[in-house]
C-alpha cells in the first residue's frame, strides 16, 4: 500500500477519513440540536442519505446514525437537567464559579449551592463581601432560591438552574488548592498590569492573556466586538499554543510519555486558570489531542482534530450546542485550518503577507455565520483590525504571563520597565481599536467596504495563467 493510503478513485485515506469525522461531528451536533424526540426520524434519514453518498464505506453511515441517536438523547438529558432540584430559603456555604462582574451598583456572580448553579447579584454589604472574591472561593451566604424564568434559556445553556436573592454574606473561604493557585497567578498578573499601566489597559492586558474582562469598562468590551477584534480578549487555542511553547522548552527535556502527562497537566492548568471558558475548554480539548498524536506519531491534522474534539464536547457537554463562543471559536479554528492555508497558497501579493492575510481572511470568514446570526454584524473593517492587531497581540498573549510574574518579584521602581514591552503591545491593540472604532463605515458605507474589499481578494487571488495552464 502507498504513502497515500488510496481509498477510492483519485482519493486518500487521510482526505477520505477527515471527511468522515467531519461528518461524525455534523451527526453528534444536528443530534444534540434535534433532541430525543426527533432524533430517532432524523438518524433514519440522514443514516440513508449517507450510506447513498458514501457507498461502500457503510460503517461511517452506522457511526452517523448512531451519534444522531445517542446526541439526540444527551441534549434531552442535558435540558432535563436545566432545572433546579431545590428551591426556597437556604443558609450555608456556596462557592463562586465565575468572578463577581460588576453590573450597575451592585455584581452579578455566579454560585454552586449544593451541586447546582444559581445567578445572584448583589448590592451594599454583599456587593463589599463579594467584589474582591474570586472564582473557586467559598462563601457563607443567607438567602432565597428561585426557579428560572421558562424562556431563560441563555442562562440554562450556562448551566445555571435558577436565581438566588442574597440577603447576607457571613464569612468566605480560599477554596480548595487549585482554586488558590490560579487566583494566586491571576491577582499577581493583576497586580503587575496595574503597576504599570492605565486600568483600562490592565483590564485588557488581563483579558488577553488569561480572558480576564470583568474589569474592562462595557464601552470597550462593545468598542471590540464593532471592529472584530472581541476574540483577543476570550482565551483561544493562541493562548494555550503559546503557553505550550513558553513551556516546550522544559518539556522537550522529559520522555514521551513523561513530556505527553506533563503537557495534559500543563493544559488543565491554563483552562482552570482560564475560567473553563467555551472557547478554551476546545482549544484545551484540541491541544490534549495533538499531543496524544504526536506521542503515538500519528497524523494531527487540524480539521480532524477539530472535528473529534466537537463531537467529544458535545456528547459531554450537550449545552456547547447553543454557546455562542464556542461556535465562533470552532468557526476561527476551521477557517484558519482549512480556509487560510488555501488562499494562502493561491495569494499573487508579496509573499510574507500570503499566511497573516490567509489565516485573517480565513478566520473572518469562518465566524461569519454564528456573528451575523447572533450579533446582527460583521464588521467592514475587521479584516484590516485583526491584521493591524493580531501580530501583537500575540506577543503581548506570548510574553504576558512571564513577564508579569517576574514583575511581581520585583521592586515597585523595577516594574513598570519590565512590563514596558507587553504595556506598549496592550496600547497598540487598544489604539487599533479605538482609532478602527471611528472609521467604520454604516449603513450603506459599510456596504460599500465591503465590496471594495471583496474586489481587491478577487483581484488578488484570482488564478494566474500558469496556475490556469
Amino acid at each position: 500500500m502507498s504513502a497515500a493510503y488510496e481509498s477510492g478513485p483519485g482519493e486518500t485515506w487521510q482526505g477520505y477519513s477527515d471527511r468522515a469525522v467531519a461528518v461524525l461531528a455534523i451527526a453528534a451536533v444536528a443530534g444534540v440540536w434535534a433532541g430525543w424526540s426527533a432524533g430517532l426520524v432524523i438518524a433514519a434519514g440522514l443514516v440513508s442519505g449517507i450510506a447513498v453518498v458514501l457507498g461502500r464505506h457503510r460503517w461511517v453511515a452506522l457511526g452517523a446514525g448512531v451519534l444522531l441517536v445517542v446526541g439526540g438523547w444527551c441534549g434531552e438529558r442535558a435540558w432535563e437537567r436545566a432545572e433546579a432540584r431545590a428551591t426556597g430559603p437556604f443558609t450555608g456555604w456556596a462557592t463562586l464559579m465565575t468572578d463577581p462582574a460588576p453590573v450597575g451598583r451592585g455584581v452579578g456572580v455566579v454560585l454552586e449551592i449544593e451541586g447546582e448553579r444559581f445567578q445572584t447579584y448583589a448590592y451594599g454589604s454583599a456587593r463589599r463581601r463579594l467584589e474582591r472574591r474570586q472564582a473557586g472561593e467559598r462563601v457563607a451566604v443567607v438567602g432565597q432560591r428561585s426557579p428560572l424564568a421558562p424562556d431563560d434559556r441563555r442562562a440554562r445553556v450556562r448551566h445555571v438552574v435558577g436565581r438566588f436573592e442574597i440577603e447576607r454574606v457571613a464569612a468566605s473561604t480560599t477554596g480548595t488548592g487549585v482554586a488558590r493557585a490560579s487566583n494566586r497567578l491571576r491577582s499577581r498578573l493583576r497586580s503587575s498590569a496595574e503597576a504599570s499601566m492605565s486600568p483600562v489597559d490592565a483590564a485588557l492586558f488581563t483579558g488577553l492573556v488569561v480572558g480576564d474582562d470583568t474589569r474592562q469598562p462595557r464601552e470597550v468590551i462593545e468598542r471590540f466586538r464593532a471592529v472584530g477584534l472581541s476574540h483577543l480578549t476570550a482565551v483561544s487555542g493562541q493562548n494555550v499554543a503559546y503557553t505550550l511553547a513558553v513551556a516546550g522548552v522544559l518539556l522537550r527535556r522529559l520522555s514521551r510519555w513523561w513530556r505527553l502527562a506533563a503537557t495534559w497537566a500543563l493544559i488543565a492548568w491554563f483552562v482552570v486558570l482560564t475560567r473553563v471558558e467555551p472557547s478554551v475548554v476546545r482549544a484545551g480539548t484540541m491541544a490534549g489531542i495533538g499531543a496524544l498524536a504526536f506521542a503515538l506519531g500519528r497524523d494531527r491534522s487540524v480539521p480532524r482534530v477539530l472535528a473529534i474534539t466537537v463531537t467529544a464536547l458535545v456528547l459531554i457537554d450537550p449545552m456547547l450546542v447553543w454557546s455562542v463562543g464556542f461556535w465562533l471559536s470552532c468557526g476561527a479554528t476551521a477557517g484558519v485550518s482549512v480556509v487560510g492555508p488555501w488562499l494562502a497558497a493561491r495569494w499573487r501579493g508579496p509573499s510574507w503577507l500570503a499566511v497573516p492575510v490567509g489565516s485573517t481572511v480565513g478566520a473572518q470568514l469562518g465566524v461569519l455565520l454564528p456573528s451575523l446570526l447572533v450579533f446582527g454584524r460583521m464588521p467592514a473593517l475587521g479584516i484590516v483590525t485583526n491584521l493591524l492587531a493580531v501580530p501583537v497581540a500575540g506577543f503581548v498573549m506570548l510574553a504576558g504571563i512571564p513577564t508579569a510574574l517576574v514583575a511581581s518579584l520585583l521592586p515597585g521602581w523595577l516594574v513598570g520597565p519590565v512590563m514596558a514591552p507587553a504595556a506598549l503591545g496592550t496600547r497598540w491593540v487598544a489604539t487599533v481599536a479605538a482609532v478602527a472604532e471611528r472609521l467604520t463605515p454604516e449603513g450603506g458605507w459599510a456596504v460599500v467596504a465591503w465590496v471594495v474589499q471583496v474586489l481587491v481578494a478577487l483581484w488578488w487571488w484570482r488564478p494566474s495563467r500558469t496556475s490556469r495552464a
